[in-house]
């Protein structure tokens, strides 16, 4: 057991700190259940419909962007396993406060975000399902967000096995269509482009395919941030949250290629629907199977992502509050459960207000855009560490020319959204929440605690030096 792991319930100010229980088991299905979302079901025929049966290969693209990016939040995590991490080593590397700050609730707006469409989603499957049409989606809505706060409330132990749960099921569902599908491998060709789009075969509009392709599926691979909130519960989390981190996305890939290598193999790519794809895949390779099987896979797929991002939120607010970012109150510990209970019902307040909106895609969209420019601050921030003289290297390095490469891909993806999504409306969107983001910064007088900030990287410079 390392030093860290030896630490005490209580911190050095006799605070009750988080329970440091997650296993490398649970971390890594923690990541890969992120990963594995109820999207993947409809972004197969997306990106078939752009890339012919050759949609395979906008996963090994996308996930190679996206490891430099999950290789260098393995390499944060290994130096500061800390709740908040990304505001915090963003913190550290640029000694801005603010910018702090903007990254922090940027990435806890994409937590709220999805949180409150998942309840919309879960809401609305209940109801045709069960037949619940009497009972309003927003009633059903609520419920389903007090169940999973009352679940984060209880302890993260009861949290990680919900998620081990939820992963085992939506990774069954995909498991199925490979296993109803494998006997048509080979019957379709893996390497067959849409002719008008390809140019008939040219090399540089495949290239260029290829590539749009992997900006579809890019966000297939990006648990590695929820992954990081959550390192100041786990065990030996220098060693731990990098391995999981890279095993996460390695499972996730192999699954993703050989889902997709199904798909097309069962049905011509053209044939494939933009909505629902593995749906229709399962129905033409498997008739007998009953559909409503994965619907309540979808289900637990969907739960586990709102699980997941307000696991994610809660303790990125409880991070910037030991920072001195956010109030002191959001980062009080329940002294017998050790969750962070006043961050939890704050998230649950905002979530709910959220879930009665309704549509909120644009505003999803826009937080895409703030997601990315949080990777590409941390990428930064890495490099900017790296070259600093004392920073102290963790258990898991990476070659300077990782987090180079990570800013450099996330920053193009950034271009690309903003011209496929088309409007302005996703980016005025994400630049009115960055503008409100500062203005609370000033009204609240965030930052202003600079004896949080003190003792947050004292413990942690004292952690790294066990």
């Amino acid at each position: 057991m390392s030093a860290t792991d030896a630490a005490d319930a209580r911190t050095r100010d006799g605070e009750p700190s988080l329970d440091r229980s997650v296993t490398l088991f649970q971390i890594t299905l923690y990541g890969l259940g992120s990963m594995l979302g109820a999207g993947i079901y409809g972004l197969i025929g997306q990106a078939a419909g752009q890339l012919g049966s050759a949609v395979w290969m906008a996963f090994v693209v996308s996930m190679i962007a996206a490891m430099l990016t999950g290789l260098s939040y393995a390499n944060v995590v290994s130096r500061h396993p800390k709740a908040g991490g990304a505001a915090y080593v963003t913190q550290r590397a640029y000694g801005i406060p603010l910018l702090s700050y903007v990254v922090g609730l940027a990435v806890v707006c994409s937590g709220l975000t999805s949180i409150a469409t998942q309840s919309n989603v879960v809401a609305a499957s209940l109801q045709k399902l069960l037949g619940l049409t009497a009972v309003p989606i927003w009633v059903l809505a609520f419920g389903f967000l007090l169940l999973i706060a009352g679940i984060l409330l209880r302890g993260i132990k009861e949290s990680m096995w919900f998620n081990v749960m939820c992963t085992i099921v939506e990774a069954s569902g995909l498991l199925l269509v490979i296993a109803v599908s494998v006997s048509y491998w080979g019957s379709n060709p893996l390497m067959e482009f849409p002719p008008a789009a390809s140019h008939n075969g040219e090399v540089g509009a495949i290239a260029v395919l290829v590539m749009q392709g992997a900006v579809l599926t890019f966000f297939s691979f990006i648990g590695f941030e929820d992954m990081l909130n959550v390192s100041e519960e786990c065990k030996d989390a220098s060693r731990n949250v990098p391995l999981a981190i890279v095993l996460a996305m390695i499972g996730a890939t192999i699954i993703y290629m050989a889902v997709a290598i199904s798909a097309v193999s069962v049905m011509h790519y053209s044939e494939l629907p933009k909505e629902l794809a593995l749906v229709e895949v399962v129905k033409r390779a498997a008739p007998w199977f009953p559909p409503v099987i994965l619907s309540v896979v979808t289900i637990f797929a969907v739960s586990n992502t709102a699980l997941v991002n307000w696991i994610m939120g809660s303790r990125l607010l409880y991070g910037m509050s030991k920072q001195g970012l956010m109030p002191q109150a959001l980062g009080k510990v329940h002294p017998t459960r050790r969750t962070p209970h006043v961050a939890i019902l704050t998230l649950l307040a905002i979530v709910a207000v959220l879930s009665l909106l309704g549509d909120i895609k644009a505003l999803a969209q826009a937080t895409v855009l703030l997601l990315l420019t949080v990777f590409t601050a941390v990428n930064v921030a890495l490099v900017i560490l790296k070259r600093r003289p004392g920073e102290k290297p963790g258990q898991f390095e990476v070659p300077i020319i990782v987090p180079i490469l990570g800013a450099i891909i996330c920053a193009a993806l950034i271009v690309v959204r903003l011209f496929q999504e088309g409007g302005l409306a996703a980016p005025a969107i994400a630049f009115g929440l960055i503008a409100l983001i500062a203005v609370l910064y000033f009204v609240t007088g965030a930052g202003r605690d600079q004896e949080r900030l003190r003792r947050f990287i004292e413990q942690d410079e004292a952690a790294a030096g066990a």
